[in-house]
């Protein structure tokens, strides 16, 4: 999806300027702390369903015969500034969801019937186009563009009406249905009025998998295997405050100084990243984004799956700190040259562009073997002020080497379970890796390293 909207700074105040709220880092802290408990007890992605969500990695949302019913809600996003910013979004009325940014992940196998329904309660027209997909059809005809008596492009496809009172009509509706394509990942987001639409929130992730091959990324054999206990999906997005206000208020919004200040992986800027899935003081924004693996070994040999979908306006380059990952696909085309050779490559920072989406592998390997007792580390502790996340929270054991603990003073709010490592993750575009400006916030996460066999 490219916009042409234009992103110039304008020095004006947004809905609110947000002050810091240290009962809102200390409920933070809390979650986080939950989070870290449950790290071990990690269930299986692939299996995932919106029933029976797991604490951390991709929640996939499935339905009987592929079929699913989308409708668009409204409601809020929360900050960790303390905003609160009126917004849309799709919910899964199958299975009983209410609002949510993004909206559902819709897992699929490639070669299936996918039917998805979508109701609108909005008033104005919504529709969906599925990135990638071909042989969409809308209402049985092929999805094409929409256009008024004077021509003018009103809809990439055909839309969902809003709800007409005095026709007795409560909820406007469209059906969309199509054969899923090659194994990727997809954005799918609102093609009416697109500018707006997306930026409220209309936009979600399609998750097609290889028949027959769950576990790989591709259908490109064993170089795109990954571990189904750890695949994450990362939907990047942003917000300007400005624009969700004026739709809140009925007005229209002024594309000319469009200003994002927030910037999201799933729906949630950092520290509330951190935070499971689900976490209850996020309704509307269920889906976390840690990563949490295992240092690579002979019997930890299947690498992560992190799944990058941008949905905003601006190349996102994040850049994860301590490990190169591996790109194997790109817009759901593998990584493979013209004789079928694995041409998958090695990035320390991957530039999602608008609308893409990058499959990548990420192992860890402990390269150095640092031991207390044969193989020591050379340096000083960082002093405990220099070792502080979110206030007085630290991940950091007290110790530099992975699964031991050190002594964390009491006064130190300690969110390290068993001596594992910590890792930053973020935009390195680094405005977006602010809130509203306030550094360390944004699309920002952690990569969590445990120790071998993990936590005890």
């Amino acid at each position: 999806m490219t916009s042409s909207i234009p992103a110039k700074a304008t020095g004006r105040p947004a809905r609110a300027s947000a002050p810091r709220f240290p009962a809102r880092r200390r409920l933070l802290a809390t979650a986080t702390a939950g989070l870290l408990a449950l790290g071990a007890a990690v269930v299986a992605q692939s299996a995932a369903h919106a029933g029976s969500s797991p604490s951390e990695g991709i929640v996939c949302d499935t339905a009987v015969n592929n079929t699913f019913t989308l409708g668009t809600r409204t409601g809020s996003v929360s900050t960790p500034d303390g905003n609160s910013i009126y917004s849309w979004g799709f919910a899964d009325e199958g299975a009983g969801h209410g609002f949510q940014l993004p909206g559902p992940t819709l897992c699929v196998t490639s070669g299936d019937v996918v039917t998805v329904v979508l109701h609108n309660t909005l008033t104005e027209p919504v529709s969906i186009v599925f990135h990638g997909q071909s042989g969409v059809t809308a209402n049985g005809s092929p999805a094409q563009p929409q256009f008024d008596a004077q021509h003018a492009l009103t809809s990439l496809v055909q839309a969902a009406a809003p709800p007409d009172a005095d026709a007795g009509v409560k909820v406007g509706s469209m059906t969309y249905s199509f054969t899923a394509g090659s194994p990727g990942t997809y954005l799918y987001a609102s093609g009416t009025d697109v500018n707006k639409q997306v930026q409220m929130g209309l936009f979600g992730a399609l998750v097609v998998r290889p028949k027959d091959h769950p576990h790989q990324a591709t259908n490109a054999g064993t170089s795109a295997t990954f571990n189904p206990d750890h695949e994450y999906l990362f939907v990047l997005s942003e917000i300007d405050p400005d624009i969700h206000l004026a739709v809140e208020r009925g007005e229209t919004p002024d594309w000319s100084s469009y200003q994002p200040r927030y910037f999201m992986i799933n729906g949630r800027s950092m520290p509330d990243t951190l935070a499971p899935n689900n976490a209850t003081y996020l309704p509307g924004q269920p889906y976390g984004a840690m990563v949490h693996i295992q240092p690579y070994s002979a019997t930890n040999s299947a690498p992560a799956l992190i799944r990058y979908l941008n949905a905003g306006t601006e190349n996102y380059p994040f850049h994860p700190h301590g490990s190169d990952e591996r790109i194997v696909n790109i817009d759901g085309h593998p990584t493979l040259g013209p004789t079928g050779q694995d041409l998958s490559y090695n990035k320390f920072d991957l530039n999602v562009q608008p609308g893409q989406s990058l499959d990548a592998t990420m192992i860890w390997t402990d390269v150095d073997q640092w031991n207390p007792s044969t193989n020591p580390i050379p340096t000083k502790l960082p002093a405990i002020t220099d070792q502080l996340l979110v206030g007085t929270d630290t991940w950091f054991s007290e110790s530099p080497y992975l699964g031991v603990k050190g002594n964390v003073p009491t006064y130190i709010t300690d969110n390290n379970q068993c001596g594992e490592y910590y890792h930053i993750a973020h935009s390195h575009a680094l405005q977006q890796a602010t809130n509203y400006g306030a550094t360390f916030g944004g699309m920002m996460t952690l990569y969590r390293i445990d120790p071998p066999g993990g936590c005890k």
